[in-house]
């Protein structure tokens, strides 16, 4: 399912994505995401605080609104970060 199912704008999902070809910014988000687990990705408030975190790291301002449905698309994807194949269907997703 495509993430504007779930109210996320494609004008969004492209300024993120010009602020990760940043290398600073693409380095403070891996790290910022090293360690997280699949558990970690089913937790509503884990999510909201790696959105947060991520957000700010790389400059981008979120309404509460955009916030959420983001963290909702996030827990739907049921992603596991030790699958290969849940990464490749992300990547393709967000091309």
């Amino acid at each position: 399912m495509s993430y504007m199912h779930y109210g996320i704008e494609p004008q969004l999902v492209e300024q993120v994505k010009m602020k990760l070809k940043q290398p600073d910014n693409k380095e403070r988000v891996k790290h910022i995401l090293q360690y997280v687990t699949k558990s970690d990705l089913q937790n509503k408030l884990t999510v909201r605080k790696l959105v947060g975190d991520i957000t700010r790291a790389i400059g981008i301002k979120l309404s509460e609104r955009q916030t959420e449905n983001i963290v909702a698309f996030v827990i739907a994807q049921k992603i596991d970060p030790n699958n290969t194949f849940h990464l490749l269907k992300l990547w393709g997703m967000f091309r």
